[in-house]
């Protein structure tokens, strides 16, 4: 087994050649790391669960902002569906154009439009976490490899930047709720 020098000399080796390290019948961490990607993006461990933060929000104050707070909850729900997919689109499509920062990963309002908006806006969310995910867990997906059309990104760090994206907004969520009076205190 190669010692402290050599192992931290594997930073920005893509997994096969991390596999080829390792050498014969030696196992790859690869599949534990997915399956603590999965588990990060998901919610669960010390991150908020993202349906529970949103769940049971009355609509009258889904577009409330509360004094000293510049979001309302469809703000960020908004925000957090649009960043999130920019992400995902990244990291798996070439041509993807990303919005224009920061007016184009806002709402132009804080209530939503409409229930309708508040519920697709979820369901996009949730569609798009669960793409993330299956693509960090997917065993195709080389996690280390530079992601051609970027700068330097990898799979792993675009999974890594939704799942602290999410947390940190989620957080505020939280406290808006709590604001308003519509957070249950366990």
């Amino acid at each position: 087994m190669p010692g402290p020098a050599a192992r931290a000399s594997v930073r920005g080796k893509s997994e096969c050649e991390l596999k080829r390290r390792e050498g014969p019948g030696k196992p790859v961490k690869g599949k534990l790391l997915r399956e603590h990607l999965t588990s990060l993006l998901s919610g669960r461990g010390a991150h908020l669960d993202w349906k529970a933060a949103f769940a049971g929000i009355p609509p009258k104050l889904r577009g409330v902002r509360p004094d000293g707070m510049p979001h309302s909850l469809w703000e960020l729900l908004e925000h957090m569906r649009i960043a999130q997919w920019d992400i995902l689109e990244f990291s798996r499509d070439p041509k993807h154009v990303s919005p224009d920062w920061p007016a184009g990963y806002w709402p132009e309002t804080p209530e939503p439009p409409s229930a309708k908006a508040w519920e697709k806006s979820l369901k996009l969310f949730a569609r798009d976490l669960t793409a993330m995910q299956k693509l960090a867990a997917n065993s195709k997906t080389d996690l280390f490899a530079r992601i051609p059309h970027g700068t330097g990104q990898t799979i792993l760090r675009e999974a890594l930047l939704v799942a602290d994206h999410n947390a940190y907004h989620l957080g505020q969520v939280v406290l808006i709720r709590r604001l308003l009076g519509a957070w249950k205190s366990d």
